[in-house]
C-alpha cells in the first residue's frame, strides 16, 4: 500500500512555507485552485482558536484533465490536497500521495496519471527541503 502523504518539516514561519510550496507546486506544473484557512473557519464558524493550518487545492491541469476523461467520477477525488501548519517552531507540510488515492477507483487507465502525479509532488517535496 502506498504511503497516504509525502511530509516534510521546514524550519521557517507558516506564512513563509505558504510561498514556498504555492512555488514549488508552481515548478511543477500545479496552480492551487484553492486555499482553505482552516484556523480563521474555526474561528468565524465554531468561536475557537485553532493554529495556523491551510489545505491547499492543487491541480495539474492536464494531469486533472487525462484522469478526468477516462474516468469522470475521479473528480471525487481532485483537487491534490496539501497541508500545511504550525507546529511548534516548525512548520509541517503533507502533500497526498495520488497513488493511495486511486485505490477508490481501481481502473488501469488512471495508473499511468497518478504515477505522473506522484513523481511530480515528490519532487515539490524534495524541492521543499532545500
Amino acid at each position: 500500500m502506498p504511503e497516504t502523504g509525502f511530509l516534510t518539516k521546514l524550519n521557517m514561519p507558516y506564512e513563509q512555507a505558504i510561498e514556498k510550496v504555492t512555488s514549488a507546486l508552481k515548478n511543477e506544473g500545479f496552480g492551487v485552485l484553492t486555499n482553505i484557512d482552516v484556523k480563521d473557519t474555526m474561528k468565524k464558524k465554531l468561536d475557537v482558536d485553532f493554529r495556523k493550518y491551510a489545505i491547499l487545492g492543487a491541480c495539474n491541469p492536464p494531469l486533472a484533465h487525462k484522469a478526468l476523461s477516462a474516468r469522470p467520477e475521479v473528480g471525487l477525488l481532485l483537487p491534490c490536497n496539501v497541508i500545511i501548519y504550525e507546529e511548534g517552531a516548525q512548520t509541517i507540510v503533507n502533500i497526498i500521495n495520488p497513488q493511495a488515492m486511486t485505490g477508490f477507483i481501481q481502473d488501469p487507465a488512471l495508473d499511468e496519471v497518478a504515477q505522473e502525479a506522484e513523481t511530480r509532488l515528490k519532487r515539490v517535496s524534495a524541492a521543499l527541503q532545500n
